[in-house]
């Protein structure tokens, strides 16, 4: 709880996406009922617009606005094959890991490709969760191009966050050759689970198999390791199980009523957003909350039902473990030493351009590098999650990882107060900085450098200087961080012999 209100929020960035998702949301399931739309469209509707606002995420607004339009090139088709294939479950099931395998490989065309290949398997999933047939195409259309405009409505006209404040790039997903690329490598991983969870989830329920590939599809996202993919499983059924408890104390009581439930899935919506970056159990709480209230306002809400929905979000995160462990594994310890360096180099750009600007440097700004930095970072606890979890019995590695990652956020801490000094137009340059920077540089480096070229330490800082010089106090503290993370990182497992 703590740390889902306590993440740093430059801005108030999350705060108000949180708020136009919403709004915009909220705008897609009126324009369905305006138009006269029937309940489950309404829900698709709803749904699709999420969607449309939860996974576009291209560093343009430009791109942002192309990707959203073409969503329904991309959700249309699917919800026709989907809703033809309704009587002929093979058909259907081998569709649909055709659409799995595609979804996943197509994350390698970058966030673009991502979204569709997201926004794809979903329409499927959501034909099957709404029991779709032929007959319903032209409402479902109608509702999704609804929901889709809406979303573009308010995102890119009443209120776009990104023309003023541009979404830091997204960091460069790790590189490979053929089958070691993550994109292949998921896209096999990511269709065994699936085959697993559709096949033991038809054994569980012939109509609610779904919410096990579901289960097993978003275990694959934003994950590079089987430690991460593990504990994002975990954390998934941590998270509906949690939600499944709130769901029987307040969307069972509802029973449907209108009002309350729609009040409620507002504030589900909010919760999904607001959390999905800090924390992944607290964002699975509020979608499972949301579905048991969407159940609800079908009418087939039940506590048979949430049980149900329990076991089959437990064989999906076992069917993305098996696969993760037999398909093509890669280590916890590779990607996580390719990110802390990452993490490092960046931390050395920030500092580079906020010295740079307080010197008075044309068009020097560190704050792009503040944003990729807090990516970057939440790239790193993802992967060192196994590591910090707290089943993981080796307590060494655990207190190294915690090390490293406490050391890490006193990084970003520093450069986040560096860049605010250097934003101020009557900060005073010191002569001093430019060699504080390099004393910076020379510690990245030695970070950095392969173990048989490291050196045993870090310079040791330069003297803190006086109260009334807070750059050089930032800088001050950051070398101080730099120079004792060396001891746990060199002796840390993921601190590879060679570069990455």
């Amino acid at each position: 709880m703590k740390r889902m209100f306590a993440a740093p929020d430059p801005g108030l960035l999350r705060l108000r996406v949180s708020l136009r998702a919403v709004l915009g949301i909220g705008l897609a399931v009126t324009a369905a009922e305006l138009a006269g739309l029937p309940l489950p469209a309404a829900i698709t509707g709803g749904l699709a617009a999420l969607l449309a606002l939860f996974t576009v995420g291209d560093a343009t607004v430009r791109r942002q606005a192309l990707t959203t339009a073409l969503l329904p090139a991309v959700g249309f088709p699917v919800l026709a094959l989907a809703s033809s294939l309704h009587g002929m479950p093979l058909l259907r099931d081998a569709s649909w890991l055709a659409v799995i395998f595609v979804g996943v490989y197509a994350r390698r065309w970058g966030p673009r490709g991502h979204a569709l290949g997201t926004f794809g398997f979903m329409t499927f999933f959501i034909t099957q969760f709404l029991h779709a047939v032929p007959a319903q195409l032209p409402e479902l259309y109608a509702a999704v191009a609804l929901a889709v405009a809406s979303a573009a409505a308010v995102r890119f006209g009443l209120w776009c966050i990104e023309r003023r404040t541009p979404p830091p790039a997204a960091p460069a997903p790790l590189t490979g050759r053929r089958l070691a690329r993550p994109t292949t490598r998921q896209a096999f991983q990511a269709t065994l689970a699936c085959s697993f969870a559709l096949a033991v989830g038809q054994l569980l329920s012939h109509d609610r198999f779904y919410w096990a590939v579901g289960t097993a599809w978003w275990i694959f996202v934003n994950t590079a390791s089987r430690g991460e993919t593990l504990v994002r499983g975990f954390r998934r059924v941590l998270g509906t199980v949690t939600g499944i408890v709130a769901g029987l104390l307040i969307a069972l009581p509802l029973d449907g009523a209108v009002a309350p439930t729609a009040a409620l899935v507002a504030v589900c919506v909010f919760g999904i957003f607001y959390t999905a970056a800090p924390s992944y159990s607290w964002m699975m709480f509020f979608v499972t909350v949301m579905a048991g209230l969407l159940y609800g306002l079908l009418g087939v809400l039940n506590p048979a039902l949430l049980l149900l929905r329990l076991t089959e979000t437990g064989t999906g995160a076992l069917g993305a473990a098996l696969a993760v462990l037999v398909v093509l594994p890669i280590t916890t310890h590779a990607t996580t030493h390719a990110w802390i360096q990452r993490a490092l180099h960046c931390v050395h750009a920030c500092t580079e351009q906020a010295t740079a600007r307080l010197a008075g440097t044309p068009g020097a700004d560190p704050a792009p590098h503040i944003g990729e930095l807090e990516l970057l970072l939440g790239r790193v606890r993802l992967s060192l999650a196994p590591l910090v979890h707290p089943l993981n019995p080796l307590r060494a590695r655990k207190a190294r990882a915690r090390r490293v990652l406490a050391l890490l956020d006193d990084c970003a801490r520093e450069v986040r107060g560096l860049a605010s000094v250097a934003a101020d137009p009557d900060a005073s340059h010191d002569a001093r900085l430019a060699a504080a920077c390099w004393r910076v540089e020379h510690a990245v480096e030695i970070l950095t450098a392969p173990r048989p070229h490291r050196a045993a330490a870090a310079p040791a800082p330069a003297p803190r200087p006086a109260a009334a010089e807070p750059a050089l106090t930032h800088i001050h503290d950051l070398e101080r961080a730099l120079s004792a993370l060396v001891t746990p990182l060199h002796h840390a497992p993921y601190a590879s012999p060679v570069d990455a």
